[in-house]
């Protein structure tokens, strides 16, 4: 179906990526949680629309970019999931003035000030949640840091608090499901304690929003959770291959490249897909660039993408056999990717290869802030 390609081509196999979707959505329903996908992974309309279809409640995404395609295209809720600065604020305002339920992050009592006088200052009232650290991950408050109350005091005015958000990012490196679910309860845990020393304080908390796809698939319970974040999940990859929430049949995204040459006494095949075209994520490290396959998606034993100029992927073959008679100039080979996000990033559109047969289609997708 693919052969006639010009390449490196980003294929989206929907079959798989529609099970993804159901697999997430079914235990949302079964933990009792709204869940709000992160569409950062796809930013692609197409994507989305089934997240939607499939019982999604908004949307969360990391730019303001993603906020205003998506809203342009019909979806009314979205949370921006970063940390806003000063010089952000026009736009989002442009956005919630256009009608836009938009939800903005703050993670600092400066910052909480600011929103508040720039929403006062404008007329509008800006529905914000705080950032919790509840992993030492990245970003956010601990639950009890004094500071907590003080960004709550400044919501006012030109702002409310809407509630807090949490991102167990060090799930990505654990590999047990034990691991998994003792930091689903972490994050979960320290994420309602927040919001329960927030209203002990007298403040509104509504919006308990947690959320990684490791932790979401891993979570026993989620009392006190009100909605579920979760990203990559829709398309899967090797590090979630690696943390043990999915397996190599389930990532949906590859690189499909095109055999260029050979270093024979190296033992090297020459491709045409490069880390221009599979970003510089190394993941785990364990799969080098990526994981090869042969053009139908099945893994290739002994063939490893462990090196990469920027338009030519180096694979090293340890197995046995001519490699210019195993992989010929002209062969087709297919790269399941570390991250799902930086290699889709790379790319203008996926080539879908459809459900149910038929001819492929071409789904756009954008980039950029």
């Amino acid at each position: 179906m693919h052969h006639n390609l010009e390449t490196p081509a980003l294929l989206l196999d929907e079959g798989r990526m529609q099970r993804n979707i159901e697999r997430m959505q079914n235990r949302m329903h079964q933990l009792g949680v709204a869940f709000r996908p992160h569409v950062k992974t796809s930013k692609c309309l197409e994507v989305v629309r089934r997240q939607m279809a499939a019982g999604a409640r908004g949307i969360t995404v990391s730019t303001l970019k993603e906020a205003e395609e998506f809203f342009r295209a019909g979806v009314e809720d979205i949370l921006y999931a970063v940390a806003i600065v000063p010089n952000k604020l026009d736009h989002a305002l442009r956005l919630i003035r256009a009608g836009l339920r938009l939800t903005l992050l703050v993670e600092s009592a400066a910052m909480a000030e600011q929103v508040a006088r720039h929403g006062a200052e404008h007329g509008v009232c800006y529905a914000v949640l705080i950032e919790i650290d509840t992993d030492g991950h990245r970003s956010g408050v601990k639950p009890g840091d004094p500071v907590l109350l003080q960004i709550a005091a400044a919501l006012q005015g030109g702002a409310r608090l809407k509630g807090v958000m949490t991102h167990a990012g060090a799930s990505y490196d654990l590999n047990t499901p034990e691991a998994l679910a003792a930091m689903a309860e972490q994050e979960r845990s320290r994420c309602v304690a927040a919001a329960e020393a927030l209203r002990a304080a007298g403040h509104a908390c509504d919006v308990v929003s947690v959320g990684s796809t490791p932790t979401a698939l891993s979570a026993q319970h989620l009392d006190g959770v009100t909605e579920v974040r979760a990203g990559v999940y829709v398309f899967c990859d090797m590090v979630m291959a690696d943390v043990g929430v999915c397996t190599a049949d389930d990532v949906a995204l590859s690189l499909l490249c095109t055999v260029i040459g050979h270093q024979t006494g190296k033992g090297w095949v020459i491709t045409d897909g490069g880390w221009m075209a599979m970003s510089r994520d190394l993941g785990h490290q364990s799969h080098g660039y990526g994981l090869v396959c042969d053009a139908d998606g099945k893994p290739v034993d002994g063939l490893c993408f462990g090196k990469a100029n920027q338009e030519h992927g180096v694979l090293q073959w340890t197995g046995e056999g001519d490699i210019s008679q195993l992989f010929p100039v002209g062969s087709s080979l297919r790269i399941l990717p570390n991250h799902a996000c930086a290699t889709g990033a790379q790319h203008g559109q996926y080539h879908v290869i459809p459900q149910k047969g038929g001819e492929m289609k071409v789904w756009p997708r954008f980039s950029g802030w």
